[in-house]
């Protein structure tokens, strides 16, 4: 989104100038949870860029909104921080209101319809919910900028989502190798989540640093930090 202004000063020399409230401060998130298992992993990494700096190498993109629904954010920092702060606050409003924790499905629909809400002037962010649904069985969902959403087995998104999407095809899928389809243990896919980020590390410079992993069972979230490349 941008603003054109035009000016014609005394001189009779037109300029024009540009604005735009978004940037995008790079980095990738992700989310896996294999059909029909009862854990669900979500990744993000800690590099947060600026053009071609890198303005901090410790910025979290994931926030955990209760124990069993996280959310993880790519785009821009500032309206990453913002959605955050409010997805908590929605949630702890329903924790007083109703005397219990606001579950995964439901945590889905209010953050779709938080980005619908502000969908004149969207959220510059790329999210991905994760959590356990009314059966504890994983679930991750997919969001475009305006709230709409899906429930989907994997997403990658962020600046390393077109690295990363082909290999959760081949592997969580077997969308390439159908003979070989078989049910995934959540120690196999931590073990993809890295090397996923590894690979995106490798070719994406806005990707690196360090990957925070959380993996949701019914026992709870436990939380990873795996180091990246830092070049």
């Amino acid at each position: 989104m941008s603003i054109l202004l035009k000016a014609t000063p005394k001189e009779g020399v037109k300029e024009q100038r540009q604005w735009s409230p978004y940037i995008d401060n790079g980095g990738t998130v992700l989310g896996v949870a294999p059909p029909g298992a009862d854990f669900v992993v979500l990744a993000g990494d800690t590099r947060m860029s600026y053009g071609y700096s890198i303005a901090s190498r410790n910025v979290t993109k994931i926030v955990k909104l209760t124990e069993k629904c996280v959310l993880a954010s790519a785009g821009m920092q500032a309206e990453r921080h913002t959605l955050h702060k409010v997805l908590s606050a929605k949630a702890t409003m329903f924790e007083n209101t109703h005397h219990k924790k606001m579950s995964a499905p439901s945590m889905a629909q209010c953050l779709s319809n938080t980005l619908y809400y502000k969908r004149f002037f969207p959220y510059y962010t790329f999210n991905v919910l994760a959590g356990l649904d009314e059966k504890g069985l994983g679930a991750v969902w997919g969001y475009d900028a305006i709230g709409s959403f899906e429930r989907v087995p994997y997403v990658v998104t962020g600046s390393g989502s077109a690295l990363a999407t082909s290999i959760l095809d081949n592997q969580v899928l077997f969308k390439t190798q159908p003979k070989n389809k078989r049910e995934l243990k959540c120690a196999e896919v931590v073990e993809l989540v890295k090397d996923v980020f590894t690979c995106i590390s490798e070719r994406d410079i806005y990707t690196g640093d360090s990957a925070e992993i959380y993996v949701i069972t019914k026992d709870g979230c436990k939380k990873e930090i795996f180091p990246l490349k830092k070049d």
